[in-house]
């Protein structure tokens, strides 16, 4: 006599698959803050990198140190004025603290685009809902990721700056650097000396992304 299973057990095998389908499904799905996070920690890693590679200092320049590379968090300029951010080296002109085109870096996976999730400007290419938009959608991270908010904290932040820069050692450096007087003038000395945290929330939840002093070593905590 041939064994076979019975409906009961049948029922019974569906039953504990859907309960381990419903167990184990919640957990792979994909927390949009999380990844906002993961990405915001690789362009940070990313703008140390240029700035350690692309050393701005010039004899010849007595303001080379305003050029240095560095991340600003901003409204993107289009609609909803959500968070972006921008990697660029003020080298135009007079260093006004405001990331022009040229001044932006490309996208190191795709040269056609820049490195910026939209910025209030005068140039309508650097608004995001502009047809001519040259940044990456992706670093708008209002948009892509639903961060309603970014914030430093008060060690890391000069005059409610959000941005951080680095110097050719990769050491971070805090606010504004277009309105330094010295590179290393100890009076607003604008080196980090402690840990600076930058949390990311949507609203509900927040995760933080701490850059040491010194290393500018940068991990999410």
């Amino acid at each position: 006599m041939k064994k076979a299973f019975t409906l009961l057990e049948l029922v019974f095998v569906i039953v504990v698959i859907g309960i381990l389908a419903a167990m184990i499904i919640p957990s792979t799905r994909t927390n949009p803050l999380q990844e906002a996070a993961v990405q915001v920690l690789s362009d940070i890693r990313y703008t140390q990198h240029l700035a350690m590679v692309d050393d701005k200092y010039d004899a010849t320049d007595a303001n080379w140190y305003k050029k240095r590379w560095q991340m600003l968090f901003s409204a993107n300029g289009g609609s909803g004025n959500v968070m972006g951010y921008t990697i660029f080296s003020d080298n135009t002109g007079a260093s006004t603290g405001n990331p022009d085109t040229a001044e932006i870096a490309l996208n190191p996976t795709n040269s056609n685009r820049r490195m910026t999730g939209g910025v209030n400007s005068l140039d309508v290419s650097l608004k995001i809902d502009d047809p001519t938009f040259v940044g990456t959608s992706k670093l708008n991270i209002g948009r892509s990721y639903g961060v309603t908010s970014v914030s430093f904290s008060p060690n890391c932040s000069v005059a409610g700056s959000k941005r951080i820069a680095f110097d050719h050692l990769g050491r971070p450096m805090k606010g504004d650097i277009s309105s330094m007087i010295l590179p290393y003038a100890l009076s607003g000395q604008r080196l980090v000396i402690s840990d600076c945290n930058i949390t990311l929330s949507d609203g509900t939840d927040n995760v933080v992304i701490t850059i040491r002093p010194e290393t500018g070593y940068a991990s999410i905590t």
